[in-house]
């Protein structure tokens, strides 16, 4: 386990508090490979200096943080009085509903990701208490919290014995699906095409899906071409692949069909079913947005 934790403070559901603590998900570790910017000359590093047009270069403690309020017009925000704006609340994860798991379109996962734990004894049993009954109902929880100076939208949900908690976007930070559904066409297709697109689905389908065997190639050949270049060699690049030739609909489908049919048969699978999503959740103000462009369309 991580020795020190991203965010430490409450869980709060109604009157029921729990001291918590988050860890990050994401693996600094994970063997990625950075590279720097160097001067093409002499390959000399290069460096970002902080400076003023006035002054020049000057030192961290001589920067303040001001707002822009009119073009070259700064008003200077002391830290202190961002301190004093806030409350006990905001270290605290306040949870504000609980919906259906499928309420949340992944659309709107902010990318970041935290384990969440109990950071006492104390707060072990009631952390339990909420994570089955999120786990046994089928919800996930919305909530607010401060996280990096700044007031986040989170969603929480079980996994196993855990809490997961992914930061949200705003809908109005989203871009809506109906601004590009307006580059589809409307098209036909027949039940033959239809049925085999479905053939080509079923027959990729993988029973025993292990995520942990996507790996991530880009790093590991970086790796082979910095290794190369220490030790003065030349590494030899693979043949490009060639532009992917353009033929009939119809005869790309079957062909398709047949080499996955040839490279694995089809096994049976159970059919999964589920809710019917095309969009995502949308508030009342979103659907009055989507009526008033359809409006203007047919008017």
């Amino acid at each position: 386990m991580p020795s020190r934790p991203s965010w430490k403070g409450h869980l709060r559901l109604s009157l029921v508090t729990v001291p918590v603590k988050a860890f990050t998900a994401s693996n600094s570790s994970s063997g990625e490979v950075r590279l720097n910017q160097l001067h093409n000359e002499c390959n000399s590093r290069i460096q970002y200096k902080k400076t003023c047009p006035i002054h020049g270069e000057i030192s961290t403690a001589e920067i303040v943080s001001g707002y822009e309020y009119s073009k070259g017009q700064y008003v200077v925000i002391d830290p202190d009085e961002i301190d004093q704006l806030r409350t006990k609340s905001d270290k605290a994860i306040s949870i504000n509903a609980f919906v259906s798991s499928d309420e949340i379109d992944p659309l709107y996962h902010a990318g970041r990701t935290y384990y969440l734990l109990p950071s006492e004894p104390i707060g072990q049993k009631p952390y339990s208490l909420i994570v089955q009954a999120m786990e046994d109902e089928g919800q996930v929880a919305i909530a607010q919290v401060v996280i990096s100076s700044r007031e986040q939208l989170v969603m929480l949900r079980p996994m196993g014995r855990l809490l997961m908690m992914t930061l949200l976007s705003h809908q109005t930070k989203v871009k809506a699906p109906v601004d590009f559904e307006e580059e589809l066409a409307d098209v036909e297709c027949s039940k033959e095409e239809v049925d085999l697109t479905k053939s080509l689905v079923k027959g990729l389908v993988k029973e025993d899906f292990d995520y942990s065997s996507y790996e991530d190639s880009y790093v590991t050949k970086l790796k082979q071409l910095i290794e190369a270049r220490v030790e003065g060699k030349e590494l030899v690049s693979p043949d490009g692949s060639e532009e992917p030739e353009v033929i009939n609909l119809m005869d790309a489908l079957k062909a398709s069909v047949e080499r996955v049919k040839e490279a694995e048969p089809v096994r049976p699978t159970k059919k999964k079913t589920r809710k019917k999503k095309t969009t995502p959740k949308m508030t009342s103000a979103a659907r009055k947005t989507t009526k008033k462009k359809t409006k203007k369309k047919t008017g």
